[in-house]
Protein backbone atom coordinates (compact mmCIF):
# COMPACT_ATOMS: atom_id res chain seq x y z
CA UNK A 1 0.00 0.00 0.00
CA UNK A 2 1.05 3.45 -0.51
CA UNK A 3 1.63 5.65 2.33
CA UNK A 4 0.90 8.72 -0.50
CA UNK A 5 -2.69 7.62 -0.96
CA UNK A 6 -3.51 6.26 2.08
CA UNK A 7 -6.34 8.67 2.85
CA UNK A 8 -8.33 6.83 0.54
CA UNK A 9 -8.41 3.81 2.77
CA UNK A 10 -10.64 5.96 5.27
CA UNK A 11 -13.91 6.66 4.95
CA UNK A 12 -14.37 9.39 7.31
CA UNK A 13 -11.79 11.48 5.33
CA UNK A 14 -13.84 11.51 2.63
CA UNK A 15 -16.37 13.69 4.62
CA UNK A 16 -17.03 17.09 4.87
CA UNK A 17 -17.16 19.28 7.95
CA UNK A 18 -19.17 22.00 8.16
CA UNK A 19 -19.57 21.85 4.55
CA UNK A 20 -16.21 21.80 4.55
CA UNK A 21 -12.71 19.36 3.72
CA UNK A 22 -12.15 17.45 7.32
CA UNK A 23 -8.88 17.61 8.19
CA UNK A 24 -7.87 15.42 11.20
CA UNK A 25 -5.84 16.52 13.57
CA UNK A 26 -6.92 14.69 16.40
CA UNK A 27 -5.08 11.25 16.52
CA UNK A 28 -3.27 11.16 19.71
CA UNK A 29 -6.99 11.20 21.14
CA UNK A 30 -7.87 8.70 19.06
CA UNK A 31 -7.53 7.88 15.52
CA UNK A 32 -9.83 7.39 12.79
CA UNK A 33 -10.57 4.10 11.58
CA UNK A 34 -9.49 2.24 7.47
CA UNK A 35 -12.14 0.66 5.76
CA UNK A 36 -10.84 -2.92 6.42
CA UNK A 37 -11.34 -1.94 9.89
CA UNK A 38 -14.92 -1.14 9.34
CA UNK A 39 -15.79 -3.88 7.32
CA UNK A 40 -14.46 -6.65 9.31
CA UNK A 41 -16.64 -5.80 12.45
CA UNK A 42 -19.31 -6.18 10.09
CA UNK A 43 -18.63 -9.13 8.69
CA UNK A 44 -18.42 -10.09 12.34
CA UNK A 45 -21.81 -9.07 13.53
CA UNK A 46 -23.35 -10.21 9.97
CA UNK A 47 -22.04 -13.87 9.61
CA UNK A 48 -20.13 -15.02 12.57
CA UNK A 49 -21.20 -13.67 15.60
CA UNK A 50 -21.47 -15.64 19.18
CA UNK A 51 -20.56 -15.33 22.34
CA UNK A 52 -16.63 -16.92 23.00
CA UNK A 53 -15.29 -19.94 24.96
CA UNK A 54 -18.46 -21.11 26.05
CA UNK A 55 -20.68 -23.03 23.86
CA UNK A 56 -19.85 -25.46 21.02
CA UNK A 57 -21.97 -24.90 18.04
CA UNK A 58 -20.64 -23.75 14.69
CA UNK A 59 -20.40 -19.90 15.57
CA UNK A 60 -19.20 -20.27 18.76
CA UNK A 61 -16.27 -21.90 17.80
CA UNK A 62 -15.57 -19.87 15.00
CA UNK A 63 -15.86 -16.44 17.33
CA UNK A 64 -13.45 -17.83 19.56
CA UNK A 65 -10.98 -18.99 16.71
CA UNK A 66 -11.24 -15.13 15.42
CA UNK A 67 -11.06 -13.62 18.94
CA UNK A 68 -7.90 -15.59 19.49
CA UNK A 69 -6.80 -15.23 16.13
CA UNK A 70 -5.94 -11.84 16.87
CA UNK A 71 -4.23 -12.47 19.89
CA UNK A 72 -1.55 -14.93 18.11
CA UNK A 73 -1.41 -11.60 15.68
CA UNK A 74 -0.46 -9.18 18.58
CA UNK A 75 1.75 -11.61 19.95
CA UNK A 76 3.55 -11.63 16.63
CA UNK A 77 3.54 -7.99 16.57
CA UNK A 78 4.85 -7.04 19.67
CA UNK A 79 7.61 -9.95 19.66
CA UNK A 80 6.26 -11.33 22.93
CA UNK A 81 7.14 -14.96 24.21
CA UNK A 82 4.19 -16.06 24.74
CA UNK A 83 0.46 -15.63 23.83
CA UNK A 84 -0.25 -16.02 27.75
CA UNK A 85 1.40 -12.91 28.13
CA UNK A 86 -1.36 -10.97 26.13
CA UNK A 87 -4.41 -9.95 27.93
CA UNK A 88 -7.10 -8.08 26.29
CA UNK A 89 -9.05 -5.29 28.21
CA UNK A 90 -11.36 -2.72 27.60
CA UNK A 91 -8.31 0.37 27.39
CA UNK A 92 -5.28 1.01 28.04
CA UNK A 93 -6.38 2.25 31.44
CA UNK A 94 -8.11 -0.74 32.47
CA UNK A 95 -5.17 -2.59 31.95
CA UNK A 96 -2.72 -0.32 33.91
CA UNK A 97 -5.78 -0.66 36.35
CA UNK A 98 -5.04 -4.63 36.04
CA UNK A 99 -1.47 -4.08 37.14
CA UNK A 100 -1.70 -1.48 39.72
CA UNK A 101 -4.41 -3.42 41.72
CA UNK A 102 -3.48 -7.13 40.86
CA UNK A 103 0.81 -5.76 41.85
CA UNK A 104 0.13 -3.69 44.09
CA UNK A 105 -2.04 -6.19 46.22
CA UNK A 106 0.55 -8.69 45.96
CA UNK A 107 3.57 -6.47 46.68
CA UNK A 108 3.11 -2.56 47.80
CA UNK A 109 3.03 -2.07 51.11
CA UNK A 110 2.85 0.93 53.40
CA UNK A 111 5.86 3.10 53.02
CA UNK A 112 6.73 1.83 49.45
CA UNK A 113 8.11 3.83 46.37
CA UNK A 114 6.25 4.29 43.24
CA UNK A 115 8.00 6.20 40.22
CA UNK A 116 6.27 8.39 37.37
CA UNK A 117 7.22 11.29 36.00
CA UNK A 118 5.79 14.68 35.58
CA UNK A 119 4.79 13.76 31.58
CA UNK A 120 2.38 11.20 32.64
CA UNK A 121 -1.35 10.75 31.32
CA UNK A 122 -3.64 10.51 33.94
CA UNK A 123 -4.68 6.83 33.22
CA UNK A 124 -0.86 6.54 34.44
CA UNK A 125 -1.13 8.36 37.37
CA UNK A 126 -4.60 8.19 38.84
CA UNK A 127 -4.55 4.23 39.32
CA UNK A 128 -1.39 4.67 41.37
CA UNK A 129 -2.87 7.37 42.99
CA UNK A 130 -5.70 5.22 44.13
CA UNK A 131 -3.13 2.51 45.70
CA UNK A 132 -1.50 5.45 47.43
CA UNK A 133 -4.69 6.22 49.04
CA UNK A 134 -5.38 2.40 49.69
CA UNK A 135 -2.00 0.60 50.74
CA UNK A 136 -0.08 4.21 52.16
CA UNK A 137 2.13 3.94 49.31
CA UNK A 138 4.55 7.17 48.01
CA UNK A 139 4.15 8.12 44.56
CA UNK A 140 7.37 10.14 43.14
CA UNK A 141 7.48 12.17 40.02
CA UNK A 142 10.87 12.40 37.94
CA UNK A 143 10.79 15.91 36.61
CA UNK A 144 10.12 16.62 32.93
CA UNK A 145 13.45 19.48 31.59
CA UNK A 146 12.50 22.43 29.69
CA UNK A 147 12.27 20.50 26.34
CA UNK A 148 9.49 18.55 27.39
CA UNK A 149 11.60 15.10 27.88
CA UNK A 150 12.72 13.38 31.29
CA UNK A 151 16.46 12.09 31.33
CA UNK A 152 16.97 9.21 32.26
CA UNK A 153 19.19 10.56 35.02
CA UNK A 154 16.19 12.17 36.80
CA UNK A 155 14.57 8.52 36.99
CA UNK A 156 18.16 7.06 38.65
CA UNK A 157 18.09 10.11 41.41
CA UNK A 158 14.67 8.61 42.35
CA UNK A 159 15.30 5.07 42.98
CA UNK A 160 15.67 4.42 46.76
CA UNK A 161 15.96 0.93 48.31
CA UNK A 162 11.85 1.34 48.75
CA UNK A 163 11.22 1.74 45.03
CA UNK A 164 9.02 -1.34 43.80
CA UNK A 165 7.66 -0.05 40.41
CA UNK A 166 8.46 2.40 37.86
CA UNK A 167 5.13 3.19 35.58
CA UNK A 168 6.40 5.66 32.49
CA UNK A 169 4.84 6.75 29.49
CA UNK A 170 6.67 5.73 25.47
CA UNK A 171 5.90 9.14 24.33
CA UNK A 172 4.13 11.82 25.92
CA UNK A 173 1.10 12.92 24.47
CA UNK A 174 1.45 16.77 25.05
CA UNK A 175 5.41 17.32 23.92
CA UNK A 176 5.69 14.06 21.92
CA UNK A 177 9.00 13.23 24.08
CA UNK A 178 10.05 9.72 23.40
CA UNK A 179 11.47 8.68 26.44
CA UNK A 180 14.43 6.41 26.82
CA UNK A 181 12.16 3.48 27.64
CA UNK A 182 15.37 0.76 26.87
CA UNK A 183 17.92 2.52 29.04
CA UNK A 184 15.26 3.08 32.28
CA UNK A 185 14.43 -0.99 31.74
CA UNK A 186 18.13 -1.88 32.04
CA UNK A 187 18.54 0.30 35.06
CA UNK A 188 15.50 -0.88 36.81
CA UNK A 189 16.75 -4.28 35.69
CA UNK A 190 20.10 -3.55 37.99
CA UNK A 191 17.89 -2.99 40.85
CA UNK A 192 15.12 -5.64 40.07
CA UNK A 193 12.63 -3.42 40.13
CA UNK A 194 9.66 -3.51 37.64
CA UNK A 195 8.83 -1.39 34.89
CA UNK A 196 5.18 -0.66 33.34
CA UNK A 197 4.53 1.49 29.91
CA UNK A 198 2.28 3.39 28.96
CA UNK A 199 2.50 2.72 25.42
CA UNK A 200 -0.67 4.93 23.82
CA UNK A 201 1.38 6.88 22.07
CA UNK A 202 4.23 4.58 21.38
CA UNK A 203 2.29 1.66 20.05
CA UNK A 204 0.67 3.58 16.55
CA UNK A 205 3.46 5.62 15.97
CA UNK A 206 6.74 3.54 16.82
CA UNK A 207 8.65 -0.20 16.43
CA UNK A 208 7.31 -2.44 19.42
CA UNK A 209 9.60 -5.11 20.47
CA UNK A 210 9.04 -6.31 24.27
CA UNK A 211 11.45 -8.18 24.07
CA UNK A 212 14.17 -6.18 23.09
CA UNK A 213 12.50 -3.10 25.42
CA UNK A 214 12.93 -5.43 28.06
CA UNK A 215 9.98 -4.08 29.76
CA UNK A 216 7.51 -5.89 32.56
CA UNK A 217 4.17 -4.36 31.55
CA UNK A 218 3.23 -2.63 28.44
CA UNK A 219 -0.24 -1.01 28.09
CA UNK A 220 -2.49 -0.14 24.52
CA UNK A 221 -5.19 1.56 23.83
CA UNK A 222 -6.36 -0.23 20.00
CA UNK A 223 -8.29 2.83 19.19
CA UNK A 224 -5.08 4.65 18.86
CA UNK A 225 -3.68 1.87 16.20
CA UNK A 226 -6.54 2.75 13.64
CA UNK A 227 -8.68 0.12 15.34
CA UNK A 228 -12.12 -0.39 16.93
CA UNK A 229 -12.89 1.22 21.17
CA UNK A 230 -13.61 -0.75 23.66
CA UNK A 231 -10.63 -2.86 23.63
CA UNK A 232 -7.00 -2.69 25.01
CA UNK A 233 -4.10 -5.00 25.32
CA UNK A 234 -1.90 -5.63 28.18
CA UNK A 235 1.45 -7.28 27.55
CA UNK A 236 2.63 -8.80 30.74
CA UNK A 237 5.85 -10.98 31.05
CA UNK A 238 4.82 -14.79 31.87
CA UNK A 239 6.93 -14.36 35.44
CA UNK A 240 3.98 -11.89 36.30
CA UNK A 241 0.70 -13.44 35.09
CA UNK A 242 1.69 -16.67 36.95
CA UNK A 243 2.23 -14.96 40.57
CA UNK A 244 -0.23 -12.07 40.21
CA UNK A 245 -4.03 -12.47 41.02
CA UNK A 246 -6.88 -11.81 38.90
CA UNK A 247 -8.03 -7.72 38.93
CA UNK A 248 -11.57 -8.81 38.13
CA UNK A 249 -13.82 -12.17 39.13
CA UNK A 250 -16.89 -13.34 37.29
CA UNK A 251 -17.80 -15.60 34.08
CA UNK A 252 -15.26 -17.26 32.16
CA UNK A 253 -11.87 -16.80 34.19
CA UNK A 254 -12.43 -19.39 36.69
CA UNK A 255 -11.16 -23.32 36.95
CA UNK A 256 -13.77 -24.31 39.09
CA UNK A 257 -15.73 -23.10 41.42
CA UNK A 258 -17.20 -24.55 45.16
CA UNK A 259 -18.65 -23.19 47.84
CA UNK A 260 -16.03 -23.00 49.94
CA UNK A 261 -13.35 -22.81 47.43
CA UNK A 262 -12.62 -20.97 43.72
CA UNK A 263 -9.77 -22.06 41.48
CA UNK A 264 -8.64 -19.91 38.40
CA UNK A 265 -6.61 -21.16 35.34
CA UNK A 266 -3.61 -19.22 34.16
CA UNK A 267 -2.84 -16.15 31.96
CA UNK A 268 -4.83 -14.49 29.68
CA UNK A 269 -8.01 -16.44 30.92
CA UNK A 270 -7.39 -15.38 34.79
CA UNK A 271 -7.85 -11.78 33.74
CA UNK A 272 -10.32 -11.68 31.02
CA UNK A 273 -13.55 -11.98 33.25
CA UNK A 274 -16.91 -11.94 31.86
CA UNK A 275 -17.63 -11.97 28.02
CA UNK A 276 -15.35 -9.86 26.04
CA UNK A 277 -15.85 -7.20 23.29
CA UNK A 278 -15.55 -9.81 20.79
CA UNK A 279 -16.09 -7.94 17.42
CA UNK A 280 -13.79 -5.19 18.34
CA UNK A 281 -10.96 -7.77 19.29
CA UNK A 282 -12.05 -9.29 15.25
CA UNK A 283 -11.16 -5.69 13.90
CA UNK A 284 -8.34 -4.89 15.73
CA UNK A 285 -6.39 -7.95 13.46
CA UNK A 286 -7.20 -5.95 10.50
CA UNK A 287 -5.62 -2.97 12.15
CA UNK A 288 -2.69 -4.82 13.03
CA UNK A 289 -2.89 -6.05 9.02
CA UNK A 290 -3.19 -2.65 7.85
CA UNK A 291 -0.09 -1.03 9.99
CA UNK A 292 2.00 -4.40 8.87
CA UNK A 293 0.97 -4.06 5.17
CA UNK A 294 2.22 0.06 5.28
CA UNK A 295 5.47 -0.54 7.58
CA UNK A 296 5.48 1.03 10.97
CA UNK A 297 9.09 2.41 9.97
CA UNK A 298 7.91 3.93 6.31
CA UNK A 299 4.65 5.32 8.84
CA UNK A 300 7.73 6.66 11.10
CA UNK A 301 8.94 8.61 8.46
CA UNK A 302 6.03 10.08 6.94
CA UNK A 303 4.95 11.32 10.00
CA UNK A 304 8.24 12.32 11.08
CA UNK A 305 8.25 14.72 7.43
CA UNK A 306 4.68 16.15 8.18
CA UNK A 307 5.90 17.04 12.13
CA UNK A 308 9.04 18.64 11.13
CA UNK A 309 6.85 20.38 8.43
CA UNK A 310 4.27 21.72 11.23
CA UNK A 311 6.72 22.51 13.47
CA UNK A 312 8.89 24.68 11.24
CA UNK A 313 5.62 26.34 9.64
CA UNK A 314 4.27 27.06 12.70
CA UNK A 315 7.42 28.87 14.09
CA UNK A 316 7.08 30.97 11.42
CA UNK A 317 4.29 32.39 13.06
CA UNK A 318 5.28 34.90 16.34
CA UNK A 319 2.45 34.84 18.04
CA UNK A 320 2.14 30.85 18.00
CA UNK A 321 4.36 29.34 20.52
CA UNK A 322 5.30 25.62 20.27
CA UNK A 323 5.34 23.25 23.85
CA UNK A 324 8.45 21.48 24.15
CA UNK A 325 11.29 20.73 21.63
CA UNK A 326 12.34 17.53 22.51
CA UNK A 327 15.36 15.86 20.79
CA UNK A 328 13.41 12.40 20.01
CA UNK A 329 9.99 13.42 19.55
CA UNK A 330 6.43 11.70 17.98
CA UNK A 331 4.66 13.10 15.42
CA UNK A 332 2.77 15.62 18.04
CA UNK A 333 2.26 19.59 18.21
CA UNK A 334 1.02 20.85 21.67
CA UNK A 335 1.13 24.89 21.14
CA UNK A 336 -0.47 28.15 22.24
CA UNK A 337 -1.50 31.61 20.59
CA UNK A 338 -0.98 34.49 22.81
CA UNK A 339 -4.08 36.39 23.45
CA UNK A 340 -6.40 33.13 22.46
CA UNK A 341 -7.64 30.34 25.00
CA UNK A 342 -7.04 27.19 23.62
CA UNK A 343 -10.42 25.82 23.38
CA UNK A 344 -11.23 28.96 21.46
CA UNK A 345 -8.73 28.03 18.63
CA UNK A 346 -10.28 24.19 18.60
CA UNK A 347 -13.79 26.11 18.36
CA UNK A 348 -12.77 28.59 15.06
CA UNK A 349 -10.56 25.96 13.39
CA UNK A 350 -13.42 23.41 14.02
CA UNK A 351 -15.48 25.90 11.40
CA UNK A 352 -12.23 25.59 8.93
CA UNK A 353 -13.13 22.24 9.29
CA UNK A 354 -9.95 21.78 11.11
CA UNK A 355 -10.67 18.87 13.74
CA UNK A 356 -7.60 19.67 16.81
CA UNK A 357 -7.98 19.20 20.45
CA UNK A 358 -8.19 21.75 23.40
CA UNK A 359 -7.37 21.38 26.97
CA UNK A 360 -5.74 19.88 29.57
CA UNK A 361 -4.81 16.51 27.49
CA UNK A 362 -5.66 14.37 31.04
CA UNK A 363 -1.89 15.67 31.72
CA UNK A 364 -2.84 18.16 33.85
CA UNK A 365 0.61 17.52 36.37
CA UNK A 366 2.88 18.52 33.54
CA UNK A 367 0.55 21.47 32.49
CA UNK A 368 0.87 23.17 35.87
CA UNK A 369 4.62 22.50 35.77
CA UNK A 370 4.65 24.93 32.39
CA UNK A 371 2.30 27.50 34.22
CA UNK A 372 -0.83 27.20 31.45
CA UNK A 373 -4.26 25.30 32.75
CA UNK A 374 -4.53 24.40 28.76
CA UNK A 375 -3.11 23.92 25.34
CA UNK A 376 -4.44 22.88 21.66
CA UNK A 377 -2.55 20.22 20.16
CA UNK A 378 -2.44 18.90 16.54
CA UNK A 379 -1.64 15.28 16.58
CA UNK A 380 -0.79 14.10 13.21
CA UNK A 381 -1.78 10.45 11.97
CA UNK A 382 -0.78 8.01 8.70
CA UNK A 383 -3.09 9.38 6.93
CA UNK A 384 -1.83 13.35 7.13
CA UNK A 385 -0.16 15.57 4.71
CA UNK A 386 1.50 19.02 4.41
CA UNK A 387 -1.87 19.89 2.55
CA UNK A 388 -3.22 19.38 6.06
CA UNK A 389 -0.63 21.35 7.97
CA UNK A 390 -1.27 24.28 5.73
CA UNK A 391 -5.00 24.02 6.21
CA UNK A 392 -4.26 24.22 9.73
CA UNK A 393 -1.85 27.37 9.10
CA UNK A 394 -4.37 28.99 7.75
CA UNK A 395 -7.18 28.21 9.73
CA UNK A 396 -4.73 30.01 12.77
CA UNK A 397 -4.43 32.70 10.59
CA UNK A 398 -7.95 33.11 10.66
CA UNK A 399 -8.16 32.55 14.28
CA UNK A 400 -5.98 35.17 14.61
CA UNK A 401 -8.17 37.55 12.19
CA UNK A 402 -11.19 37.06 14.10
CA UNK A 403 -9.29 38.03 17.49
CA UNK A 404 -7.23 40.65 15.90
CA UNK A 405 -4.16 39.56 16.82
Amino acid sequence: MNINNVKSEFPILQEKLKGKPLIYLDSANSAQKPKSVIDRISKFYKKEFSNIGRSVHKLAVTATNRFEETRDLVKKYLNAKSREEIIFTKNATEAINLVASSYGEKFIQRGDEILLTELEHHANYVPWHFLREKKGAIIKFAKCNDKGEVEIDEIKKLITSKTKIIAVTHLSNVTGAILPIKKIVDLAKSKKIPVVVDGCQGAPHLPLDVQELGCDFYAISCHKMYGPTGVGILYAKKKWTDILPPYQGGGGMIEEVKKESITFPKSPTKFEAGTLQTAEVVGFSESIKFIENIGIKNIMEHEKKITEYGIEKLKRNNSVKIIGEPKDRGSIISFTIKGIHPHDIATILDDDGVAIRAGHHCCQIFHEKIGVAATARASIGIYNDKDDIDMLCKAIDNCKKIFKI
